[in-house]
């Protein structure tokens, strides 16, 4: 009879310790970063979010929420009349005197890093389930994440064995203006290359270029991602904008590829996988089917 009284004393006490953890976790968020918004709504946390910036776009009901504005261009003023307990976002989060006024305010601030790698995602996932109250969840999803992941590499590997990897040019504009061009160490590089592409820029992060250097370079594929417009608009304003790119071996053999450019914002995000296969069936189209 002790026995049992114990057993059913150290049940309650597990139970009230549970939900007394529970209650401590932050309950109002606001998240600055495509991917990590993402992240923390496929993590179950989307009701805790009061607010997020303007690169949260996905998935479509972040967009009812209160706007913080531009993740690099944040207000103290905007983020604080929400009244949120957490704020989180990567190193591209800012400007600093900004954050440090919403730190004195009494808000937690959470920094995780784009660095577009796997371990770095596996840090942030787990470091967001600890926050959100969802360690297992984070854990499962980084699994299947690694076994899409693997399931593409597969998939590249076996194009390649009958197909060459495309040169290809990944632009970044806005309005079709002069594009920025992704090269190494940004999240646009990882995703072309384990696409199955050969990524031409041999620069490193996102820097402008010449008309004449895109000549020279002569992709076979270009991809390109508009900020602001999108669809049939955004090809047009491109090519309007950058004449010069029509002559190019990608436009002469329609190898032109519109990429969503949320997907390049906060580090590696949960539509990744998806966007991987869809640019591997572009860059090898005679494998498409497999």
């Amino acid at each position: 009879m002790r026995l049992s009284t114990r057993v059913a004393a150290l049940c309650v006490g597990l139970f009230v310790s549970h939900h007394a953890t529970a209650a401590e976790l932050p309950q109002r968020w606001v998240s600055a970063g495509g991917a990590l918004s993402e992240w923390v709504s496929a993590l179950g946390g989307e009701s805790k979010l009061v607010g997020v910036d303007t690169t949260s776009q996905h998935p479509e009901s972040l967009k009812a929420l209160p706007s913080i504005g531009y993740q690099r261009q944040l207000s103290a003023e905007g983020v604080l009349s929400l009244r949120p307990q957490i704020l989180v976002g990567t190193e591209e989060m800012g400007p600093p005197p900004v954050l440090s006024q919403i730190r004195s305010a009494g808000v937690r601030v959470e920094l995780f890093s784009a660095q577009a790698d796997v371990p770095t995602l596996q840090g942030n996932l787990q470091h967001l389930g600890k926050l959100l109250g969802a360690e297992d969840r984070a854990t499962q999803l980084m699994a299947t994440y690694q076994q899409a992941l693997e399931q593409q590499k597969i998939r590249v590997t076996r194009a390649q064995l009958t197909q060459p990897s495309p040169g290809v040019l990944l632009l970044l504009g806005h309005a079709g203006g002069k594009p920025l061009i992704a090269g190494k160490d940004t999240a646009a590089d990882w995703l072309l290359q384990r696409a199955g592409g050969h990524n031409l820029a041999t620069h490193t992060g996102y820097k402008p270029f010449s008309n004449e250097s895109l000549v020279s370079l002569d992709p076979d594929v270009l991809v390109f991602a508009d900020r602001a417009l999108s669809g049939d608009a955004a090809r047009a304003a491109l090519f309007k904008e950058n004449p010069i790119l029509a002559s190019t071996r990608a436009a002469r053999e329609g190898r032109v590829i519109e990429l969503d450019p949320t997907l390049l914002v906060g580090g590696l995000g949960p539509r990744l996988p998806d966007s991987l296969k869809k640019l591997s069936d572009s860059f090898y189209p005679e494998a498409g089917s497999q």
